[in-house]
């Protein structure tokens, strides 16, 4: 009783009693040949973890267990320098109600490529509210300066939004595009990383854009992709009947609400939009 009772007072104490054969044992295992042919393997797949390494050393017919591989590997100082993701936090911006246009235009950029294999992006501008296609621009890269060009022209012959929507790609958070903005009085709307829904309206643009043109077409160079292009926008925006727009083209509902807000609108019953 006695000795179990100093046993137990040892370990309160943060003792352990352990047997002198197993306190002076010495390990007899050397881990300098596994260090040396990790570091040889390292040297020539710089970008393996240990994993891989593993899966290397196996093949030559070494047996090691995963654990010893890991630790040996972390003691050589051979460890992988992880970069970290940036996570761009932004605020939830749900999709908002309009009475008319220019009141929010949507942004986003669609890929394709042409007959030689060479990448082309196609931005997209839409109108929130009519739903008209106000820009397809078609070329291999866009910078930001390139995209408040085409901003530029735009309001040049429509005016200027309230709001932009868009996501967040390095053209639409660089410090031109957003000092553009500040400078113009334009409400910068970003959406949430990996929601898309929050830009729905240009989201749904670029569905028919790609069933409808990049889809059905062969481009055989940026000249002839920049034509085909801008001929479907044509056709959508004067010709193709939009189901949320009662089956109106794009130009005719914005040509009514025009007349609507001018007080010239006429309905069926022969009463004005004023009456």
């Amino acid at each position: 009783m006695r000795g179990e009772y100093a046993f137990s007072e040892r370990r309160a104490c943060g003792l352990v009693m352990l047997a002198v054969s197993s306190y002076r044992y010495r390990t007899r295992r050397s881990d300098e040949p596994l260090r040396t042919r990790l570091v040889e393997l390292a040297r020539e797949k710089p970008r393996f973890g240990y994993r891989r390494l593993l899966v290397l050393l196996r093949r030559t017919g070494e047996a090691v267990n995963h654990k010893r591989v890991h630790r040996v590997y972390r003691e050589a100082g051979l460890s992988l320098r992880r970069k970290k993701r940036k996570h761009c936090v932004r605020v939830g911006q749900p999709l908002r109600s309009y009475t008319g246009a220019n009141q929010e235009w949507a942004l986003d950029f669609v890929h394709d490529a042409v007959e030689c294999g060479r990448a082309i992006r196609v931005l997209s501008v839409v109108d929130a509210y009519t739903r008209e296609c106000l820009a397809l621009e078609v070329d291999t890269s866009f910078a930001s300066c390139r995209v408040t060009r085409v901003l530029e022209a735009i309001i040049g012959e429509r005016g200027q939004p309230l709001a932009v929507r868009c996501d967040n790609g390095p053209e639409l958070t660089s410090r031109h595009f957003l000092a553009w903005c500040l400078e113009r009085r334009i409400e910068l709307v970003h959406i949430q990383p990996g929601k898309p829904t929050q830009n729905a309206h240009v989201e749904s643009f670029n569905g028919r854009l790609r069933e409808e043109c990049l889809n059905l077409s062969w481009f055989q160079n940026l000249f002839d992709a920049r034509r085909k292009i801008a001929a479907w926008r044509n056709d959508y925006n004067e010709q193709r009947p939009h189901s949320s727009l009662n089956y109106r083209t794009p130009k005719e509902f914005a040509a009514l609400i025009h007349t609507k807000q001018e007080g010239l609108y006429v309905d069926e019953a022969g009463q004005g939009a004023g009456d």
